[in-house]
């Protein structure tokens, strides 16, 4: 294919761009707009923000305050029950290496690992009495987001641009922006539309560097070619429109190379963090080494979000190698908690409240989950107290904030030591059905036919939380 007075451009070059880039991208986004879009009943919130810890945050050294542990620190674990850990190592019960602090007015306990979230304590609704079905990072984290421990379901910002579309004609529903330094176990699975329409998986968006790849052509274009292209797919469609009338999907892609012309400009402003006061930034830890990754990644979802984008979904740690860049405390609790902490907790605590002082918290869902917590007790010999701690499935914390929520409040409970739920527990499919609740949608309504079944988030499980619900 070439134009008079330009270069050529091959056939194969062309069509990888229109199919796997800008345009691709474009069309799953239009498309995405014409989701179930009715909600089943008011909705508290218009969008969420997911930040998801991949490695297992240790409950017991953040938001659940145990003094028992301080009491018995060193002592072995006083229970008949043998303990299923994923390692097998049952190790002396171990106190929290940070001190807890009552935090403003609700009195929330949180330690001072996280001492700017903690500012913001009244702001989160903090779940105490999370289970898993599994102790498995990978199936665990499948749960988290799917509602199921198995690949090839749909992920929780899939389901919602299902069924509520797009409010924005620029940009898609469901963006992910993954660590800068590195995608979780599994990559794009993690923002999978599983068996929903391919429209439906997460657009990945880098906060540094490239935002989304092939937004432009690998090679600059000569003035006009770019128009000139256009015009010419448009003239193929609209002829081919004449041929077959009453082709949608034909209609649709002609609607989403007029979508791509507007992405081209929409994601390079709204990736422009240079537009945000310094007094923003700074907010956010753009300036601090330690966080100004997080903190550009948070202040990117900000930026969708209040230009129409229904779902972002923030991952803090990538995959497990070596060095581990996760969550994931095996050998030292300290030293893998105190270098992913300052990392996340002033972007954090800087979202919540930009949120809140923009007006947008009043109709934004803020979520912070981790895939299962960790023991209480290190993961060493029987008779020593170690420096790390084992996956927990059976007892962790989890916190929402924003719209439709009672604010500065902690909901259910683990036991004297942080082992396990012991008040109100608290599964995923109950989580993923408070969550659509807020946004309108009933969890049982939201379904899809596929394999010979209605297939939704929550299985055939789950209840609202109505006791954190305003």
């Amino acid at each position: 294919m070439s134009f008079e007075g330009t270069s050529t451009i091959d056939r194969r070059s062309f069509l990888h761009f229109a199919a796997q880039g800008l345009g691709g991208a474009a069309l799953a986004s239009l498309l995405a707009r014409d989701g179930n879009a009715a909600t089943h009943h008011p909705p508290k919130a218009r969008r969420a923000i997911h930040i998801c810890l991949c490695g297992a945050m240790s409950h017991v050294d953040t938001f659940d305050y145990k003094p028992e542990l301080v009491r018995l620190h060193g002592s072995s674990l006083q229970s008949s029950e043998r303990p299923d850990v994923f390692f097998g190592q049952v190790g002396r019960l171990r106190q929290s290496d940070w001190a807890f602090h009552r935090r403003g007015k609700s009195g929330l306990w949180v330690s001072d690992l996280f001492p700017h979230i903690a500012e913001v304590a009244d702001e989160l609704t903090i779940i105490h009495s999370m289970v898993a079905e599994t102790s498995n990072h990978t199936p665990a984290t499948f749960q988290e987001n799917t509602g199921f421990r198995l690949n090839g379901f749909p992920t929780m910002g899939a389901w919602l641009s299902h069924g509520l579309g797009s409010e924005s004609d620029n940009l898609p529903a469901f963006v992910v922006i993954p660590d800068t330094r590195g995608q979780p176990a599994g990559g794009s699975i993690n923002w999978s539309n599983g068996f929903l329409p391919a429209r439906h998986q997460g657009v990945m968006m880098r906060s540094q560097g490239t935002p989304i790849d092939d937004l432009f052509p690998a090679r600059a274009l000569p003035e006009g070619a770019d128009r000139a292209t256009r015009d010419l797919i448009d003239a193929m469609n609209q002829q081919h429109q004449t041929q077959h009338p009453g082709d949608d999907a034909l209609a649709a892609r002609i609607r989403s190379y007029e979508l791509a012309a507007r992405m081209q400009l929409a994601v390079p402003e709204v990736a422009d963090l240079r537009q945000e006061t310094n007094e923003t930034q700074l907010l956010y830890g753009v300036q601090h080494q330690e966080s100004a990754d997080f903190g550009r990644s948070c202040l990117l979802a900000r930026r969708l979000l209040e230009r129409g984008v229904r779902f972002v979904q923030l991952f803090s740690g990538g995959s497990f190698g070596n060095p581990r860049i996760n969550w994931d405390g095996h050998e030292n609790i300290r030293a893998n908690h105190g270098q992913e902490a300052p990392r996340i907790d002033r972007p954090v605590a800087g979202l919540l409240r930009d949120l809140r002082r923009r007006g947008m918290l009043e109709d934004t869902l803020v979520l912070f989950t981790t895939e299962f917590g960790r023991t209480p007790f290190t993961q060493s010999a029987a008779n020593v107290v170690g420096t790390g701690r084992d996956h927990n499935q059976y007892g962790f914390s989890v916190w929402l904030a924003g719209a439709g929520l009672k604010h500065g409040m902690a909901f259910g409970a683990t036991d004297e030591i942080g082992w396990k739920a012991a008040e109100h527990v608290v599964n995923w499919y109950d989580f993923h059905a408070t969550v659509l609740h807020l946004l309108g949608i009933d969890h049982e309504r939201l379904t899809f036919y596929h394999n010979g079944i209605q297939r939704r988030l929550t299985n055939v499980h789950g209840e609202v939380i109505q006791e954190i619900l305003t």
